[in-house]
């Protein structure tokens, strides 16, 4: 997974504050989806945000070998939008799939009545 450049140390310290199954769990995911992603956009001629568009969903799934629920799924989502090279596409993505368009990280784990 390609951190963006000077955030490298402050990622391996959230990564190693989460060394509990579950915490851990969102940043293996993550990583892994990201990975997925990154060999799309390297093999695509397409801009990175045509590409994300294209693939994001399916890889997701793809990549889920934990089980991962939604809150899991919105904290991956985070922390790729703050440390991935790519994240801001995905954060945009991500809230156009909920109707949003503002800052932030939607959470799909929010059940709305």
């Amino acid at each position: 997974m390609k951190i963006v450049k000077g955030k490298e140390q402050e990622y391996k310290d959230w990564y190693e504050k989460n060394d509990d199954p579950y915490g851990r769990a969102c940043f293996t995911y993550a990583e892994r989806w990201a990975g997925m992603m990154e060999e799309k956009i390297e093999a695509s001629e397409e801009d990175e945000m045509k590409v994300i568009v294209d693939n994001a969903k399916q890889l997701s799934y793809e990549a889920d070998k934990e089980g991962i629920t939604g809150f899991m799924y919105g904290a991956a989502v985070s922390i790729l939008s703050q440390y991935w090279e790519y994240g801001e596409c995905l954060r945009k993505w991500h809230n156009k799939d909920y109707g949003y368009d503002g800052n932030g990280v939607v959470n799909p784990a929010v059940i709305t009545v």
